[in-house]
């Protein structure tokens, strides 16, 4: 019998990867979606924010002509009369507390449990959001 002699080189035709090549490449692949699916969610969040924040301004808008409407009072407000004055707040989470003659502030419900204030007291403007230093919200609780 004539003795072969077996090399680890690759013969034409049967080239690879090693078995500690492949499991590599997937911690690798593991990794890099460890870090990315997490911000890509925190992403999807801020987006959700976002259309709160959308509304929210919408509405502060509405009631606005709402007061220019009423001799610059505010009270009789509520969500029924601000989507008379805007149909695209139909869809809104919305709420309106404290209109009075001369303050209001409207309130909309985020996707993400969040809720997103405008409120306007002695001629002044506060956005402000519950959940401070989450998705949309910054750290300090006001926005704009």
């Amino acid at each position: 019998m004539a003795s072969r002699e077996f090399t680890s080189r690759p013969t034409p035709g049967q080239a690879g990867f090693t078995l500690v090549e492949l499991l590599v490449v997937m911690l690798i692949l593991a990794l890099m979606a460890a870090i990315a699916i997490p911000a890509f969610f925190n992403q999807a969040k801020k987006a959700r924010d976002a259309d709160a924040k959308a509304d929210v301004r919408t509405a502060e808008t509405a009631i606005e002509v709402y007061g220019t409407d009423n001799d610059g009072r505010y009270t009789g407000a509520d969500v029924v009369e601000l989507r008379k004055i805007e149909p695209t707040l139909n869809d809104a989470n919305l709420t309106v507390d404290l209109a009075t003659a001369d303050t209001f502030q409207v309130t909309t419900d985020s996707a993400t449990g969040n809720r997103f204030h405008i409120a306007r007291a002695s001629g002044t403007l506060s956005l402000t959001c519950e959940t401070a230093d989450t998705a949309g919200c910054p750290s300090d609780g006001t926005w704009g």
